[in-house]
């Protein structure tokens, strides 16, 4: 009987294309759901919504949607940390696939003992500076 097996090069790349087909996918929907129209398909944020503040994540539709249209400047307006998020996710994904390829795990940001306590900080303190009632913190509310 043969055995067909697929090249090793294919079967190490295959978590990383799903996550990227996933992602390219939620792209897809952000841009068809245009959530900067309101009482488009994409719901609001039930933070938002029923207590009336802005949680960290409050605009990142929005920034995902500027992002995907080269508006940088938008998507850094609607949701800075979410923006700087973005690029250290494709770092870590970028690093991810890299070693899926070399066949070693490569150490990135991610791995480093402090970086659940560092984005635990960051976002806190995003969280509560973005409701601040007083200028200039008053420009970050989406």
């Amino acid at each position: 009987m043969l055995e067909t097996r697929q090249p090793k090069a294919l079967t190490s790349l295959s978590p990383p294309l799903g996550v990227a087909v996933v992602a390219g996918l939620a792209c897809c929907v952000v841009w068809v759901g245009d959530p900067l129209t309101p009482g488009g398909m994409l719901p609001v944020c039930p933070t938002k919504a029923l207590l009336g503040i802005d949680c960290p994540g409050c605009g990142s539709l929005r920034m995902i949607y500027s992002l995907l249209h080269g508006d940088v400047l938008g998507a850094l307006r609607f949701n800075a940390l979410g923006l700087v998020s973005v690029l250290f996710l494709l770092w870590a994904f970028g690093a991810w696939t890299y070693g899926r390829v070399v066949g070693r795990r490569i150490n990135s940001w991610q791995h480093r003992r402090w970086a659940a306590a560092v984005a635990l900080v960051l976002v806190s303190v995003w969280f509560v500076v973005r409701n601040v009632p007083s200028a200039p913190f008053t420009s970050l509310y989406v």
